[in-house]
């Protein structure tokens, strides 16, 4: 009798759900009709969420009180913010013992991803069990919250990111934070380039942390899609990793394809190293009603 393959026959990768608790100075407090309402420190704000294809769960005079409403345009990243009450034009913020400032921009984003707290607690977790010094690379690495924690634990940091503002508000945030004088690297690159310059040079790296966009363009206009580009990339930064790595982290964003697309991207990419590779959604739980809401996939490879 011919034998039916299942999924229980099959080594099937475990997607898990990645969430911090740590947070005080942020709160997701509903989500409904394509919206969710957050809490960044003092202010709350209104903004899409396509997921949310059920009800709110708190009475619409709640969601009246938000200090501003992010406003979509028909392009996914454009829009305009409509203020219902005067606020800061930044203000400060703390996750456990870091600091940094949230403010609203020309996009829909408030200068931290909340959701990726959790990232922060794990690559701190890593470095601190590691060898020392540990050499860390963050590329894509936004407004420095993951480089912090990793210099907070003891690492040496190189943190990329394609945008000379963005690199500035990281360098703000160390500051905030008390780490001025700490080992980071600022690079404003694009991340393809950079990967290949340090392969050449010999650099090696115990941990890194990727966070590409679906879509973007280098200092110079380089274009980063990232279905054509994270395969090279991901070949490109293999010879980066030192003889025996400490972690690897990847997530990403707005892209359509599941935590399995980066699992066995991430599986290929260190077969015969030793590790473990976990892969999942980063989520946040509302405060409301207590859904679950998917903001990001991931992959997180460690070593034993």
């Amino acid at each position: 009798m011919m034998k039916i393959d299942t999924l229980a026959d099959r080594k099937v990768p475990k997607i898990e759900l990645f969430s911090s608790t740590h947070w005080e100075d942020y709160e997701l407090l509903d989500t409904g009709n394509g919206l969710k309402l957050e809490r960044f420190g003092a202010y709350n704000f209104v903004r899409p969420e396509h997921q949310a294809v059920w009800k709110p769960a708190l009475p619409a005079k709640a969601w009246e009180k938000a200090a501003a409403v992010f406003q979509p345009t028909s392009d996914e990243s454009g829009g305009k913010w409509q203020f219902n009450r005067q606020i800061e034009p930044e203000w400060k913020m703390r996750y456990t013992d870091l600091s940094f400032m949230a403010r609203t921009s020309n996009s829909r984003h408030l200068g931290v991803f909340p959701e990726q707290a959790t990232h922060w607690d794990w690559i701190r977790e890593r470095v601190v069990a590691g060898r020392h010094p540990v050499n860390i690379l963050n590329l894509f690495g936004y407004t420095g919250m993951a480089s912090l924690s990793a210099v907070k634990a003891g690492a040496n940091v190189t943190h990329l990111d394609a945008s000379k503002k963005t690199v500035q508000y990281a360098k703000e945030n160390q500051r905030l934070s008390g780490l001025e004088g700490k080992p980071v690297r600022w690079i404003i690159d694009d991340a393809v380039k950079f990967v290949m310059r340090e392969a050449r040079r010999g650099v090696h790296y115990d941990g890194i942390i990727l966070d590409p966009p679906k879509f973007g363009r280098g200092p110079k206009g380089e274009v980063w899609e990232f279905f054509k580009m994270l395969p090279f990339l991901l070949q490109e930064i293999k010879p980066l990793l030192s003889v025996r790595p400490l972690f690897l982290v990847i997530t990403a964003y707005a892209i359509r394809a599941s935590a399995l697309s980066l699992h066995y991207s991430v599986q290929e990419m260190m077969h015969g190293i030793n590790g473990t590779l976990t892969s999942g959604e980063l989520v946040l739980t509302e405060k409301s009603a207590g859904r679950i809401l998917s903001m990001a996939i991931t992959s997180r490879w460690s070593s034993p």
